[in-house]
């Protein structure tokens, strides 16, 4: 499980900016929209989520706004800034480049 972890990490910031490329939303919904979109696959704790999205905030790259949740509870939602749209750009593009990568090394380990 360590090295699944780790390769969480690394995507992390991708899959919580991909998220928040839907629009503004507080970090329960950040979650919940990461574990419908991968059908459970990957579940994202609050211990890994909010120290994320405060990093992120402190980058620059999402602002964060208080609001009203759909449980009329009181929420921060977070919105990507235009730091964070590039920076969206920026993960998906090394993303891809690390799954060729991976790709060819398992590619020809089965060839």
């Amino acid at each position: 499980m360590t090295e699944r972890q780790e390769i969480l990490k690394g995507t992390l910031d991708l899959l919580i900016l991909h998220a928040l490329t839907r629009g503004a939303m507080h970090g329960y919904g950040v979650a919940r929209w990461i574990a419908e979109r991968t059908e459970g696959t990957l579940v994202i704790e609050e211990g890994s989520l909010y120290p994320a999205l405060y990093r992120m905030e402190k980058r620059g790259w999402v602002k964060p706004r208080w609001g009203t949740s759909e449980n009329n509870r009181r929420a921060k939602y977070y919105e990507l800034t235009g730091n964070g749209r590039k920076r969206v750009q920026e993960e998906a593009d090394n993303w891809t480049r690390l799954a060729r990568a991976i790709g060819k090394v398992v590619e020809e380990g089965t060839a």
